[in-house]
């Protein structure tokens, strides 16, 4: 669960409203499931494959839920 709380910060902290909304909802223990593993495969199909450090994070993030 701590693995999966650092995965929220992070995309929290990258300002993308895509993930970092709902990551945000999440951490604040309001989230809705369905809603954040959305956003978060969105993400991955989005921008999964750029070489950034959030690549490996997405699909981890699914693994954690």
């Amino acid at each position: 669960m701590e693995e999966l709380k650092s995965i929220m910060e992070k995309f929290v902290a990258s300002g993308w409203d895509l993930i970092s909304v709902p990551a945000q909802q999440w951490l604040d223990g309001k989230a809705d499931k369905d809603i954040l593993v959305s956003a978060i495969k969105q993400a991955d199909e989005e921008c999964g494959s750029c070489g950034c450090d959030f690549d490996p994070l997405y699909k981890r993030a699914l693994e954690l839920i």
